[in-house]
């Protein structure tokens, strides 16, 4: 059975354009954007107030790619995109986007990279993407530069974004000091494509962990950005028209390090002529004050944020003197809109008219606690994969219902496969693995043919994107059918919004000395939704000694190398053995029940 939009969500008024880069789709009213006279300036520094009109951000872009073109030798028509290939490293900025389509301009890729990431992490993105350039901002820039030496990067190539509140560094260069310099320097030649290169030409490598296994760069067309910007926009349509909204404030939260932060809400936001106020860090009286000052009207959020990139340092110091460990994450901060109603009631909130929550499920219970909180707010949200450029199911407002991620967007088409026998279910209420067609589906995974080829799946209805994930489609109060995501058949593990590959940790974690063995999988967690635990069996020395003191080794030798939602809150378990198929294979679904069981009989949740 082939699922398909329901008749309120309306098709898309033509074909994604395939010979077009995404900063030209943006600002070209004749592909159906709003004017660009009635549209809002597209991004405020939610805490300074700074902002650029549509037409300053189209001439800083055209200055900074002269600037780059001058001191990178990057010029359209010369040398591949491969060779233009530009990493990202960096908290939430005006400029953000802006620089991305400075590199687009030139015919290069962009790469955004994890602000959480460690030294090593972003290493690895770096030489995996070929990265010859990189943009970070002052607190992550002794990071960044470790990466980039060790990479063989020259520091006349590493340029800063400003952001409030931090001084410069006057040894490099900043996006501002650039396109200062691209005043006095001639115009970057005209970019101008063949027939569906923007189907085929990579705009940004955004590294997702997919259905399994380590963290692959997913190769984003720009058709691909394009189309997923036009299906956000004409599904959201309807229900705006309804509310008599034709643009809107939204926040910039999330980070547009993420394929959510990316497309969903900066690029379709540009697209929507609205504008989203950029918060480099979640901090709840900021975000308060923001929401009071700005108007905010639509929040994407995720369940969970992790702890705040610029805590003091003083408080960070004192806390790991008295307690002899790292400082805790901040609660999530949906959670923490809840608890804090108190907070909450003192400033003006009314605004807010849609709370979106998408890269985490949320709980049906908290959408209803939320509108507690916004009363009035419609709560939803939506499905998306870094491999699908993001959204492919969405909530509408004029169609909510809690505890579904709504229907599917303008261009999809969807299956449900029986994941034991492989069968297509052909009946709602029935569990099964997602398969999705979209124009947004991307062109596969960088230099891994079997994993591209893994993802996909063809019958008489054409190529399927496997998603990895088990869905069951209802029919709402509305008539319309809705789809849950209920499970995942992949072996990833969610932790705050973010991916968490089992097999990295494995890799790593067997890399110890201590470690003989070993499996991770997910368990539930408050706050995070779920966090990694490790099985463990130790080598025969490590066996003769406590415990504690291997937990306390092996947890060391994961929090010095991986990002804090890698960490294995979930703790340890000493086994003596992993349970495997003869091929070798772990079997992950025997430690899960073996958890699950422990857990029913502590009492603690499922």
């Amino acid at each position: 059975m082939v699922f398909t939009p329901p008749a309120w969500v309306p098709q898309l008024p033509f074909d994604p354009p395939d010979s077009i880069p995404i900063y030209e789709f943006w600002r070209d009213e004749k592909y159906g954007r709003l004017s660009l006279d009635k549209s809002r300036n597209p991004f405020t520094c939610g805490l300074t107030g700074q902002t650029y009109t549509n037409a300053e951000m189209s001439e800083r872009l055209e200055l900074l790619a002269r600037s780059f073109a001058k001191r990178l030798g990057w010029h359209p028509a010369e040398d591949t995109p491969w060779d233009k290939v530009m990493c990202i490293f960096s908290f939430n900025s005006i400029d953000y986007i802006m620089s991305t389509f400075a590199v687009h301009r030139l015919s290069g890729i962009v790469t955004p990279a994890n602000a959480m990431y460690s030294t090593s992490e972003l290493e690895h993105q770096l030489k995996s993407s070929g990265v010859k350039a990189l943009i970070t901002c002052i607190p992550l820039l002794d990071t960044a530069l470790k990466a980039t030496r060790a990479c063989g990067i020259p520091d006349d190539n590493v340029f800063l974004l400003d952001l409030p509140g931090h001084a410069k560094d006057v040894s490099f260069k900043t996006v501002n000091d650039l396109i200062a310099e691209g005043r006095s320097l001639p115009e970057v030649e005209r970019l101008s494509w063949t027939k569906g290169q923007g189907a085929r030409q990579v705009a940004y490598l955004c590294y997702s962990s997919g259905t399994s296994g380590l963290p692959k760069a997913v190769m984003v067309a720009h058709q691909n950005m394009i189309a997923n910007m036009m299906q956000v926009r004409w599904h959201e349509q309807p229900g705006r028209e309804a509310k008599g909204v034709q643009t809107q404030a939204q926040l910039g939260l999330l980070p547009f390090s993420h394929i959510y932060g990316l497309v969903v809400v900066t690029c379709a936001g540009l697209y929507r002529g609205d504008e989203v106020v950029v918060l480099p860090r979640f901090e709840l009286e900021s975000l308060l004050q923001c929401i009071q000052k700005f108007k905010i009207n639509h929040m994407h959020l995720v369940p969970t944020l992790p702890l705040p990139p610029f805590p003091s340092p003083l408080y960070i110091y004192m806390y790991i003197y008295i307690t002899n460990q790292p400082p805790p994450q901040v609660p999530p901060i949906i959670i923490q809109l809840l608890r804090n109603a108190a907070m909450c009631a003192q400033h003006d909130l009314r605004s807010v008219r849609f709370i979106y929550s998408g890269a985490a499920p949320l709980g049906a219970e908290t959408a209803s606690d939320l509108q507690g909180v916004f009363p009035g707010a419609t709560v939803g949200q939506g499905y998306g994969m870094t491999e699908t450029s993001t959204l492919v199911i969405s909530t509408g407002e004029n169609d909510a219902v809690a505890g579904t991620s709504g229907s599917l967007a303008p261009g999809c088409r969807a299956k449900l496969r029986d994941t034991d026998s492989g069968r297509e279910i052909t009946a709602l209420g029935r569990r099964g693995e997602l398969l999705i067609q979209s124009p947004s589906v991307t062109l596969g995974y960088l230099h891994n043919e079997r994993a591209t080829a893994e993802a996909y799946v063809w019958d008489a209805d054409g190529r399927w994107m496997r998603t990895g994930d088990v869905a069951v489609v209802s029919r709402a109060p509305s008539g319309n059918e809705h789809f849950a995501v209920v499970d995942r058949l992949k072996e990833l593990i969610k932790t705050k919004g973010h991916q968490v590959a089992p097999a990295e940790l494995e890799a790593h974690l067997l890399a110890h000395p201590s470690v003989h063995d070993c499996a991770v999988i997910p368990v539930p967690d408050e706050g995070a939704g779920e966090v990694p635990k490790a099985f463990v069996v130790r080598t025969a020395a490590a066996a003769k000694r406590p415990e504690a003191e291997v937990t306390a080794d092996i947890t060391k030798h994961v929090e010095e190398h991986k990002a804090r939602y890698k960490w294995l809150k979930g703790g340890i378990e000493f086994v003596d053995a992993i349970p495997k198929s003869p091929s070798g294979k772990i079997l992950r679904r025997m430690l899960r029940d073996r958890e699950k069981e422990a857990r029913r009989a502590k009492g603690a949740r499922l």
